[in-house]
């Protein structure tokens, strides 16, 4: 591996717990470039239900270092920030392309636009909506990127649709 394809990599911060937001703040004042997904949800709150979003992976975010500067050390005594992830002495960097593929599929504000590649007979969870947390099964996607699936409730199966950018893959 040569030194100009690690110069400026993505590694993974594992934060203090409820630190996002401050360890993310921090860490952009240093003028590192970090990333954050988010995914959007709907929460029940007594008997109505509103939109809210979490991170996509609880207790970590993604920040872009410059190997050569030894930047690495400033993010581990950043406030929020538990440390880097690491093997051994040294953070590991993540896989090349992960961070490019997962901004690909977020907005601009970093929400999660949901799986592409939802498939028949896919089991998954609806994220949002009146059916948060229910599981389905995927019976068709058609072309405009809906998902037909298959809910039970109360002991009935019961065809919906809708968008599959609310649903997460589930084990069945």
């Amino acid at each position: 591996m040569d030194d100009a394809s690690i110069e400026c990599d993505w590694f993974v911060a594992q934060l203090k717990p409820n630190s996002h937001r401050i360890a993310e703040r921090n860490l952009l004042r240093q003028g590192f470039d970090v990333f954050c997904p988010k995914e959007s949800i709907t929460k029940r709150a007594g008997s109505r239900f509103r939109p809210a979003t979490r991170l996509l992976f609880p207790g970590y975010l993604f920040v872009r270092i410059d190997w050569s500067r030894g930047d690495w050390r400033r993010v581990n005594s950043t406030t929020g920030v538990t440390k880097l992830v690491q093997s051994g002495d040294h953070p590991v960097a993540t896989p090349v392309g992960l961070v490019d593929a997962l901004r690909a599929h977020c907005n601009a504000e970093g929400t999660w636009n949901g799986l592409v590649d939802v498939q028949p007979g896919d089991h998954v969870r609806m994220t949002s909506g009146p059916f948060a947390e229910f599981l389905a099964e995927v019976e068709n996607v058609d072309a405009a990127g809906r998902a037909h699936i298959l809910i039970t409730l109360m002991e009935r199966q019961i065809r919906l649709t809708t968008e599959s950018a609310i649903l997460r893959r589930s084990q069945a």
